[in-house]
């Protein structure tokens, strides 16, 4: 289908089969966007969630992949071209956490370079496939608006011993955005990041006693976890084109846990 056809736009929702990225596809798929979902198990391990988005009435394709290799991005993003003819939203959402939680004076290279080479390498370069892609579009119609989204964590800028190969992917997110908000702007593709705090899922499943404690004890201001709907909504207001003059700019969905207090 040419772009000229399309009346909806299209959102490429990468780690989006369950978990934050899921809550922002739901979103996004109640805003009237279609949809390419990713995610590294195989299809058959997904189709109630792909059934789930298509009760929206939204189109659904799904992209198996990962976002750590080369040939992986390019073949999802052909397949998205093949099936929608345009793309007019990236939401940067994959990502790992270390398999095993070691302090920064035992960490072991294998897993800062599994973690950098997801969690940033992987999103970088396809943010920069996106990039070009979204700039020959708005060349073929200046009409055209397009926007990146990149999710990170309150860990680029909160520092955990025990996590130091996570934190600085996501600090390298962080500046990621900024360079790319730059870049892009003589283009009119606003870029920005949603920076999430404490949220359940099943990356922090292992942890969840732990953060129980802490947030009664006062972690955040909103004395609750966050949840994927948190940062869908966030993510959805974004997309919808009301934040038109605030590219580069960091939104936080963290119940308050990185406020300043006395």
């Amino acid at each position: 289908m040419k772009q000229s056809e399309r009346t909806r736009p299209v959102a490429f929702v990468t780690g989006s089969s369950r978990g934050i990225g899921l809550g922002i596809a739901e979103h996004l798929a109640r805003k009237g966007f279609d949809l390419a979902i990713n995610g590294v198990r195989d299809e058959s391990a997904v189709t109630d969630v792909l059934g789930t988005l298509r009760q929206f009435g939204t189109e659904v394709i799904y992209c198996q992949g990962s976002i750590a290799d080369a040939a992986s991005r390019a073949t999802m993003l052909a397949r998205i071209n093949d099936r929608f003819g345009q793309l007019t939203l990236l939401v940067n959402n994959a990502g790992i956490a270390p398999q095993v939680r070691a302090d920064i004076l035992e960490a072991t290279e294998e897993s800062f370079d599994q973690l950098l080479n997801v969690n940033l390498k992987g999103a970088y370069f396809l943010t920069q496939a996106v990039a070009n892609w979204m700039i020959r579009q708005k060349k073929e119609d200046a009409g055209f608006q397009a926007g990146i989204i990149t999710v990170s964590s309150i860990s680029a800028t909160v520092a955990s011993v025990n996590r130091g190969d996570y934190c600085i992917s996501k600090a390298g997110l962080s500046m990621a955005t900024q360079l790319f908000a730059v870049r892009l702007g003589e283009f009119g593709i606003p870029v920005y990041e949603v920076r999430p705090g404490i949220i359940k899922t099943d990356m922090t499943a292992g942890v969840t006693a732990k953060y129980d404690t802490l947030i009664a004890d006062g972690l955040t201001v909103q004395p609750r976890w966050g949840l994927p709907d948190d940062v869908g909504r966030a993510v959805a207001a974004i997309a919808e084109g009301g934040f038109p003059y605030s590219t580069g700019q960091v939104f936080m969905v963290d119940g308050g846990l990185t406020l300043s207090r006395l």
